[in-house]
């Protein structure tokens, strides 16, 4: 029996000798391992559900500061574009009534005039003043119209003036009116035979402005005695002066 045993405890103790190092590792581990290469990055996850709303935070309370000083008057803009008309304005209210004006009377009135005629025999000299030497109107000293010299008008009112001639000549007349020593009109006709030429002007004057009709080396003045068609008038429209 005992040899028996023995084998039997023999054998016992080689099966533990040979388990019990895998034994020991299995329990208690053996040499850590090397690590091994980090694996590729997984795609990305879903997105997760949405959250629930917060709650509302506190309200800012607005803070108002301290006026600040007045800053220095910038430069003057441009000019706006220009507004439309406004409405018409109600009427004003009446003024006061004006003072009663005299009664009118002519004799108070500034005037001045003359209306001449030509007798003199002789032809006039070129660039000189024709002499009309006979008054036509034969009226009043309250009426009486102002005088030539050797056919010369000179203004003692000053304002506005109309003038007119009648000239009779032969075949052609060219005459001038000449205010001063300036030539403000020059007219010339002519005929066959003989005529009647005229002309007019209108002329601002001062007082001592003078004016005359003067004959040019272009003329056929008839200088009958018995005629009568030689005439030269003017007269104040309205004085300026």
């Amino acid at each position: 029996m005992a040899p028996r045993w023995l084998s039997c405890s023999t054998a016992v103790v080689l099966l533990l000798v040979h388990v019990t190092p895998v034994v020991s590792q299995s329990c208690y581990g053996g040499f850590p391992g090397i690590h091994g290469i980090p694996g590729t990055h997984g795609p990305n996850g879903h997105n997760g559900p949405k959250g629930e709303k917060g709650d509302p935070g506190e309200a800012g309370l607005p803070v108002k500061g301290q006026k600040g000083s007045l800053g220095p008057q910038g430069p003057p803009g441009r000019p706006g574009l220009k507004g439309d008309a406004g409405l018409p304005g109600p009427p004003g209210t009446p003024g006061p009534p004006g003072q009663k004006g005299r009664p009118f009377n002519p004799s108070n009135q500034q005037k001045s005039f003359f209306s001449y005629k030509r007798l003199v025999p002789q032809t006039p000299a070129v660039d000189t003043a024709i002499d009309f030497d006979s008054e036509i109107l034969d009226l009043g000293e309250e009426f009486k119209g102002d005088s030539l010299a050797n056919g010369t008008f000179t203004c003692a009112i000053g304002g506005i003036y109309f003038f007119s001639y009648h000239i009779s000549a032969k075949s052609r007349v060219c005459l001038k009116l000449v205010k001063g020593s300036d030539s403000d009109l020059t007219l010339c006709d002519s005929s066959e035979g003989f005529l009647v030429t005229s002309g007019s002007a209108v002329l601002e004057l001062r007082a001592g402005d003078t004016v005359s009709l003067q004959a040019t080396r272009f003329n056929n003045i008839v200088t009958s005695q018995s005629s009568t068609s030689h005439t030269f008038t003017g007269f104040l429209i309205s004085p300026t002066g």
